[in-house]
This record gives structure tokens, C-alpha cells and sequence, in this order.
């Protein structure tokens, strides 16, 4: 079977799979009915993430070896809870320990242990568990989980073709096909499906896994840039919140494409074209000037992207007038 075949297969088998699941869904109401804080106002079904599972699964069958193994226990850990959660609900304490378990998994396959001092191992947790954790919140508007990580996986396919492979060119492919798959169904005015925790953690664990290895094979941060559109939202509208004495772990619409797509009305199609447009061109940026320039992009990119921020405030100021 040749790469353009193999790649056709797995698509139809991931087509396949979401029509599967979405039978699933509608025989035991796995749907998300809209509240005050949604960005949408009808019931769709929920968990249509679980394609990036499905293709975990896919690169295991297709390229089995003790670091697909541990990489597909991570994404299965982190993605049952969240799909647990996504039907049942669960406690904080339990999805934490999930997450732990399946950042250990991802430490193992990247020769993290022993190789680094366990301070760094504490932070290093503490940051990748962030980054899905932060992931999972920018999931609100149709399209922009799948565009978004559509972006960050082209630019992680960039380095590793022509930077020096870190990884199987298939450990980025299969999620960016699952993420075409997903955008058939999520990318619309109307949504067929949204891709629930079980999605948004599963792809975010996906690509924290793939910067992880590209770090550690690169000794340098500056591969966090990938994430960078996300990083900055996030953050911000953190300290937005912290400002107006918010508990930060409640649901909320004050992310700048809740603004943008809630407040002033902008197509979420659009939004999240945005979004995707914004984060390739930092990500451009981030591979034109490495290693010349160094963090000094990073810091540029940033500050860019806090000014464009602050134009939320402005935008909330005058819907309310």
C-alpha cells in the first residue's frame, strides 16, 4: 500500500468512525444543550473530538512500537477521562490524576526521567497540563479547535521535514487528517457535532506530546511559539478575570473570539479562519528568523499579539454603549 492510498484509507476509516460515533451519541443523548455562557443556541452532538483517539489507534496499528505503545496509553488516558466527563461529568481531583498519568506516559517515550533533575520534571508538568488544559478552554466556536490545531500540526510538519525529522511524518499527519475529518462535520454555520472535552484534550495532548519530543530534540523553548495565539488569550483573559474578581475555573465568555464572535456578532467561521491565519504567521515568523534572532521573535510576536488583545476592552466598551 502506497502513502497516497494508506492516507485515502485512514481517511475513510476516520469518516467511518465519526458516522459510527454520532449513532452512538444520538442512542444515549450524548449532546450538548446550549446555557447563558454557550456560543450557540441549539443541541449538537457531543464528543465528536473522539476522532483524534480513533486516530491515535490507527498510527498504533500502522506503526506499532513501544513509543507508539506509551504515546497511544497517554492519549487513551486523557482522552477516557474527558470522554467520562463528557457524559457523566467528573471531579477536578480525578481528571487531574488522568492528565498526570498520561503526561508521564508522553515524560517516558521522550526519555524525560533521569535525564532531567526533578525540579524541572515538576515544572515541566505543570506546563504541558496547563497547555491542554488551556487548549480545552479555547474549544467555544465552530471551527476553531480543528483550524487551529490544523495550523500548529503544519508547522510542527515543517520543522520535522526539513529541520531533521523528530518524529514520524505520520505522528502529524493522521491527527491532521482526523482534523479535516472533524472540520467536515464542525466547520459550519451549524455545527453537525462539537468535539467535547474528549476532543479538544485529545488533540492538545497530541501536540504538547510533539513539542515535548521537538524540545527536548532541539534543546530550546522557542517551539512553544506554535502555541502562541492560544498563550496569549489565555493568560490575558486569566488576568482580565483575576482583575474583576472571577473565580478563573468557572465557565465564562470573556476569551477575545467570545468577544469577537459572542459581542460583536463576527461569523465563528470567520473567527476561527483568524485565528488560524494569525497563529501560521507567527509560527512562519518563529521558523524564518530560527536560530538568527532567537527568543527576540518570540518577545516581538508577543507584544503584537497583547496590543491586538487590548482591543477587546475597546470592542466590550462599545457594546455596551
Amino acid at each position: 500500500m502506497n502513502a497516497i492510498t494508506t492516507y485515502l484509507f485512514v481517511t475513510v476509516l476516520l469518516l467511518a468512525a465519526e458516522l459510527f460515533y454520532f449513532r452512538i451519541a444520538e442512542r444515549f443523548n450524548i449532546i450538548d444543550k446550549p446555557n447563558e455562557r454557550s456560543s450557540h443556541n441549539y443541541i449538537t452532538i457531543r464528543g465528536g473530538g473522539i476522532i483524534w483517539w480513533v486516530a491515535a489507534l490507527l498510527f498504533l496499528l500502522f506503526h506499532f512500537s513501544p513509543t507508539s505503545l506509551w504515546f497511544f496509553a497517554g492519549i487513551t488516558l486523557i482522552a477516557g477521562v474527558s470522554f467520562w466527563d463528557d457524559v457523566k461529568g467528573l471531579g477536578q481531583k480525578v481528571r487531574l490524576l488522568f492528565h498526570l498519568l498520561a503526561m508521564s506516559c508522553a515524560f517516558y517515550l521522550a526519555g524525560v526521567f533521569g535525564a532531567y533533575p526533578w525540579w524541572a520534571i515538576l515544572i515541566g508538568y505543570v506546563v504541558f497540563i496547563g497547555i491542554v488544559n488551556a487548549y480545552n478552554f479555547m474549544d467555544g466556536i465552530n471551527g476553531i479547535t480543528g483550524l487551529y490545531s490544523i495550523a500548529v500540526l503544519a508547522s510542527l510538519q515543517y520543522v520535522n521535514l526539513w529541520y531533521g525529522n523528530f518524529v514520524h511524518p505520520d505522528l502529524i499527519r493522521f491527527p491532521m487528517i482526523a482534523s479535516v475529518v472533524f472540520l467536515f462535520f464542525n466547520f459550519r454555520k451549524r455545527a453537525r457535532c462539537f468535539a467535547g472535552d474528549v476532543g479538544s484534550v485529545a488533540i492538545a495532548f497530541w501536540i504538547v506530546t510533539l513539542l515535548l519530543l521537538l524540545i527536548i530534540k532541539t534543546e530550546n523553548l522557542i517551539w512553544l511559539g506554535f502555541l502562541m495565539v492560544y498563550g496569549v488569550d489565555v493568560v490575558m483573559t486569566i488576568l482580565h478575570r483575576i482583575y474583576l474578581k472571577q473565580n478563573i475555573m468557572e465557565a465564562h465568555r470573556l476569551h477575545f473570539y467570545q468577544i469577537l464572535a459572542n459581542e460583536c456578532g463576527i461569523s465563528h467561521l470567520w473567527v476561527s479562519i483568524i485565528y488560524f491565519i494569525v497563529q501560521l504567521a507567527c509560527s512562519a515568523a518563529i521558523i524564518a528568523f530560527y536560530p538568527s534572532i532567537g527568543w527576540g521573535i518570540f518577545v516581538i510576536l508577543s507584544v503584537v499579539l497583547v496590543v491586538i488583545y487590548s482591543l477587546k476592552f475597546k470592542l466590550m466598551k462599545q457594546q455596551k454603549s
